[in-house]
Parts: C-alpha cells; structure tokens; sequence
C-alpha cells in the first residue's frame, strides 16, 4: 500500500478512561487521526502476577469504554499479540507518526518491553510519546521536592475529552485492522463477586462512597466485614485507570470542604497519597520485585514448606480469621488493608516462609494488583526494610478486635458457624467434651493449626529484632532513607 495515511496511536495500558487521559489529550492536540489501541499481550498473559479476573475487569473496562465511544463512531482496537506484531500489522495500513502512552510503572517484563518497544520506534522512525501517570516521576534519585510537585500536579485543571469531528478512526477502518490482527473476545462471566471494571462503575462507587459511605471510614477501615462497605473501594478502578488519582482527589478535596465528615474524607486523601509515595519508591526500585530493598536482609534464609504455603493459599491454617480472609480474597479480590497485612504477616512470620513465594498468589488474587503498591507493601509487611516498625500480626486478637461478633469469619468459614463465638475464633480451645456436644470434630471439620503460633511468633521476632542491628541492615537503611524520606513525612498523613 503506497502513500499511506499518517496517524497516532494511544497505546491504552493501566489509563482504561477518556477522561484526565493526558496520551489521548496530546494525541489529539495534534489535529492528525488517531487510534486508540488495547494489546493484550502474551507476556502479560502469561505472566504468574496475572490471572483471569485482571484481563476480565480490563475487557469490562474496555466495553464500558466502548460504550462511551459510540458516538464517535469508532471503538478501541483490542487484540491479542505482542506489542511489536500489533504495531508492524497496523503499518501495514498506516504511517504512524507518533505513540503516545502513559510511563508505566509495571513489573519487570513491562520495564524490560519498553526497553525493546524504544528501540522499535527508533528504527521505525516514530515519536513514542510518554505522559505521566498519576505525578509518578521517572529517573529520581531522590525524593527532594517530590511531594510539592506531586501536590502541584494534583491540582492542575482535568484533562477534558474532546476529539474533532472525525478525528478518531472510524468502525469501518478498524473492521479493516481486525482482518489481519488477532480480535481479542470481550465477553466476560455475568455472575460473579468481583467488581465490574469500568469508568462509570468506578464513578458509581466514588459517588455512593462520598455521598453517604465516607461517614464510617476511619471507624471501620480496619474491619473486615464492615470496611467492605465504608472504604471506597476505588482501589481496583485507580489501579487499572478507570479513573485517575486527580480525579478522585479532586472530587475528594471539594466535597471535604462541604462536609461535616472531614476527618474521614481527610483519611481517606492521606491514603491517596501514601499510594502515590509507593509507587514512587516502587519506581525507583526496580529490583523490588524479586529482591529486599535492603540488601542487608539478602542474607535471611528461610526453610520452604509447601505444605504450609498450600495451607495457606487454600484457607485451611486452623487460624479462623486468616483462613476467612484468604477465602473471601479468593472469591471476591477483595479485603481490606489490615487483613492483607494479617495474610503476609502471617506467611512470612507464624509460618517463616519468603515473602516472594507469597508474591504471585496474592498479586493473583488481588483485583486491585498495582505493582507499585504490591512489592513494597510485601516487604515492609514482610520486616524486611530495615527503616520500618516490625509488625507481627496476631489473628486471634484482631479477630477479637475487629470481628467481636465473627461475622466476617461465619460468613467465610462456615464450618465453624454454628459454634458460640468464642469457639469460632479459637476451636483448637475445645475440649473433646465440647466437640462432642456441637457435633464438631477438630482436625475433621476444621484443621488443627498448623504451626504452634506463640513459639513460630517469638522465633521471627527475635531474629528480625537482631537483623535490624545487623551493620548491612543498618547502613542499606541509611541508603534508603536518603533515597525516600521526604523532607516532611507528617505533610503526608496531614488531613489536608
């Protein structure tokens, strides 16, 4: 084909939105045809971070998407190939002048494509166009003014959505595509418990959030059952960019400013910016994802038990409140903050296994999976950054502090509902006697606990208390702090 049209393409990846999309907006301020283009790419498809229910709530995403372009008469193209298939078939009909996409903050296959995909350009002769994502910056060395600039994107005007007549490429021009590339099936399952991905499923939740749900945030965040419904639940929609943080920070800051509520909506913008920090940390720290950020703590072997590792994936630990939550993740992709550090506390302290054989099971499961938030949250609940308070979580007493009532673990653990409470939160108290009169049989009904949790407690809390002391831990520790702390870490926590 000679004399081939010259276009754009948004390479669409974790910004599934038209709105606050800055790609799409410097595509379009260039007045020239643009495509807008989904890859589901194989290296991500086959990736043990990703599972079935990310690529579903990405396809939803996509269908909402589709349904807001229709009055442009055009769609996103999605397809199934490798970046650099996709892009070398879509030239066979187009000049593409320039890509334009957001930095992304991925793991380490994504960094290690666009690597390749720079180099493509170059020899291909096109402009690749990067935007950033969220005020995550790439190339710091360290966090000096990071947190003022940040606040200074957050509170630049939104980007608005508004295409020329025609600017967009048309259905019947992507029909045309199709015919050469893999068409990817859109079609996902109606029934199930995790949330629907999309832009306008994600406006419905931060609407039904701040108009009435924000009033229990800070008393029910950390409860199990009862945060499902107080805290926002934004999360998978920020993490897959259905909506952007700036969006929903400045939809946040203006209804703080009528309410009554401020200390839960304040709550709740500190937590949009602790999520904006790690990603930076995460960024930064590239080799986070298979590796302690404190190299000092490279040198902590733990034994490998893959019985109690299925023990823990399957929900069968004997331990009621973390049995609860890893089942109730696995069917929903959901739990709140506290019971996700329960999990990983758990795994890496009570049963002494690393924190990397814990990775791709939760990132799996969690709908919500960002990388920037996923590795460094790992090892900071893990004990392993040398600059953080070691916390070893007990499930026995958060489910008595945070599920008096057990709702949360009848619900998911529903062999042990028919027991008085205090029994659904410790059965291994029960005597034979009491087991005989609930009709229950420890160890037949409900697995015995698997490790002994007092004595597993004091051993991890020992050798991590002595590592922190260890001069490699001490001296990465300085490294890191010089390299994170921001200047003013309590400006982070500040209700605005």
């Amino acid at each position: 084909m000679t004399n081939k049209p010259h276009i754009n393409v948004v390479w669409l990846k974790r910004d599934l939105r038209l709105q606050d999309n800055e790609a799409i907006t410097n595509a379009l301020s260039t007045g020239k045809p643009t495509l807008l283009l989904y890859v589901f790419e194989h290296i991500l498809l086959n990736d043990n971070h990703y599972s079935e229910r990310h690529f579903n709530f990405i396809k939803e995403s996509i269908n909402d998407l589709n349904k807001q372009l229709e009055p442009y008469n055009t769609k996103i193209l999605s397809v199934t190939s490798d970046i650099q298939t996709a892009f070398n078939l879509i030239q066979e009909f187009y000049k593409i002048d320039a890509i334009f996409s957001h930095v992304e903050t991925g793991i380490l296959v994504t960094y290690n494509r666009d690597k390749e995909f720079t180099r493509y350009c170059r020899n291909n002769f096109i402009r690749w166009n990067e935007s950033k994502n969220n005020g995550v910056e790439r190339g710091l060395t360290n966090r000096d003014n990071w947190l003022e600039q940040w606040e200074d994107y957050i509170s630049q005007p939104l980007l608005e959505f508004h295409p020329e007549d025609n600017q967009l490429i048309s259905l019947h021009a992507i029909s045309k595509l199709e015919s050469v590339l893999t068409v990817t099936n859109l079609d996902t399952p109606k029934d199930s418990l995790f949330q629907k991905g999309g832009s306008s499923i994600a406006w419905k939740y931060a609407s039904s959030f701040f108009e009435n749900r924000h009033k229990d945030y800070m008393f029910n965040i950390s409860k199990p059952e009862a945060s499902r419904t107080s805290c926002s639940r934004l999360s998978p929609y920020i993490a897959w960019g259905n909506v952007s943080i700036r969006q929903i920070f400045q939809k946040a800051q203006n209804i703080k400013e009528q309410s009554k509520d401020k200390r839960h909506i304040g709550g709740f913008l500190s937590r949009l910016r602790w999520q904006a920090h790690f990603i930076q940390k995460f960024e930064m720290e590239h080799t986070m994802e298979n590796e302690s950020v404190n190299k000092g703590y490279h040198k902590l072997k733990k034994s490998i038990s893959l019985k109690y590792q299925q023990a823990w994936k399957e929900g069968q630990t004997g331990f009621p409140l973390v049995d609860a939550s890893m089942r109730c993740l696995v069917e929903t992709g959901y739990v709140n903050f506290r019971m996700r550090a329960m999990l990983v506390s758990f795994f890496t302290h009570i049963l002494w296994q690393p924190w990397q054989n814990a990775s791709e099971h939760l990132s799996q499961q969690f709908l919500d999976f960002e990388p920037g938030i996923h590795f460094p949250q790992l090892q900071m609940q893990a004990g392993e950054t040398g600059i953080n308070n070691l916390r070893i979580y007990n499930p026995t007493l958060n489910g008595l502090k945070h599920d008096p009532d057990a709702e949360f673990i009848k619900k998911w653990v529903p062999e042990l509902a028919h027991l008085d409470v205090p029994f659904i939160h410790e059965p291994y108290l029960m005597t034979e006697l009491e087991q005989g009169l609930y009709n229950f049989k420890l160890g037949e009904d409900y697995p015995k606990p698997i490790v002994d949790i007092k004595e597993n407690r004091k051993r991890a809390s020992d050798i991590l208390w002595n590592m922190k002391k260890d001069p490699d831990v001490v001296k990465e520790s300085f490294r890191i702090l010089k390299r994170h702390t921001l200047k003013d870490r309590n400006s982070l926590l500040r209700n605005n």
